[in-house]
C-alpha cells in the first residue's frame, strides 16, 4: 500500500476509488477465509486498515476544502 504523504497527493476522488478497490479486495479474502484458502489472515487487517487510510485522507481533503470556502 502507498505511504501516507503517497495518499496525501492524491485527488478526494481517486482516494474514495482506490477505497473501493480495496472493499471489493477485502470483500475476496473474506470469501477465501471462509472456504479455508486463505493464506493469511493478516491480510485481512491489512486491508481493513488501508480502506480506512484512504477514506480518512480524503475526509480530511473535503474538510480542507469545504474550509477555505467558508473563509
Amino acid at each position: 500500500m502507498a505511504t501516507l504523504q503517497e495518499l496525501r497527493d492524491l485527488p478526494p476522488q481517486e482516494l474514495r476509488n482506490r477505497a473501493a478497490e480495496l472493499k471489493q479486495t477485502l470483500f475476496d479474502l473474506k470469501n477465501k477465509a471462509n472456504t479455508g484458502v486463505l493464506d493469511s489472515t493478516a491480510d485481512l487487517a491489512k486491508t481493513k486498515r488501508d480502506i480506512a487510510r484512504c477514506l480518512t485522507v480524503a475526509r480530511e481533503k473535503e474538510l480542507a476544502t469545504s474550509g477555505k470556502a467558508k473563509e
